[in-house]
């Protein structure tokens, strides 16, 4: 067994808790199915069989629901759970470690040219949904939370989330006025809605308020 095939098992059983047995694993994971496809046709794509490294990867996407262009690079131990939804694109970067969840897309935006997708670095958790769009970094140990569109660089060791993403906390310590956990957070349209809820309440109030001083003025 290859030393990149005994990575990715591994990876699946240390990290999904629902792994039962290396067999179990080969069989009937599509993470682990639509990876061993995707090393195969990245080697065919390097080697300039092009139109192969295509067919096999749309045959993975068909069997796993997993989309992974030829071109993308693919670090050892990495976790694709459930899976379904999956994109990653052609010049999207993933390193060692990572952990991606289902319908987690890294993707352009349609404005750049040749660089176009997201480099994630080492052991960076995407949390299901998540939308990471463009060219740029994802730094070592990130955490992005489930359903946040990513669409500037995030550091390493942060926490990034919301629509559209924002950094709450580097190497565990929230950010001053954002003290927010990765699970439990605000959406930050809404709170944007309340508050203009509340400023026109406020005016209203102001209004009825002075309605009511030239009322009681008139009566004098």
């Amino acid at each position: 067994m290859s030393s990149y095939r005994q990575d990715l098992i591994k990876a699946i059983m240390e990290r999904d808790p629902a792994a039962r047995s290396a067999v179990e694993v080969r069989l009937l994971y599509p993470g682990y199915k639509a990876l061993m496809s995707h090393r195969r046709a990245n080697w065919c794509f390097r080697h300039n069989l092009k139109f192969l490294a295509r067919w096999i990867s749309e045959r993975a996407k068909r069997r796993t629901g997993i989309e992974i262009h030829p071109a993308a690079k693919i670090g050892r131990g990495v976790l694709i759970d459930h899976g379904m939804g999956v994109v990653i694109g052609e010049t999207a970067e993933v390193g060692d470690g990572c952990t991606i969840y289902q319908g987690v897309t890294l993707g352009g935006t349609g404005k750049d040219t040749g660089k176009r997708h997201p480099t994630i670095g080492s052991n960076v958790l995407i949390g299901s949904g998540a939308k990471v769009l463009g060219p740029f970094s994802v730094g070592d140990n990130a955490r992005i939370a489930a359903g946040a569109v990513v669409l500037n660089e995030v550091p390493a060791n942060a926490t990034a989330v919301g629509v559209p993403a924002r950094v709450v906390r580097v190497a565990g310590q929230p950010i001053p006025a954002c003290d927010l956990d990765q699970i439990h957070y605000a959406d930050p349209v809404s709170q944007d809605i309340c508050r203009l809820q509340n400023e026109i309440l406020r005016l209203q109030k102001k209004l009825d308020m002075g309605g009511m001083e030239n009322t009681d003025g008139g009566g004098i």
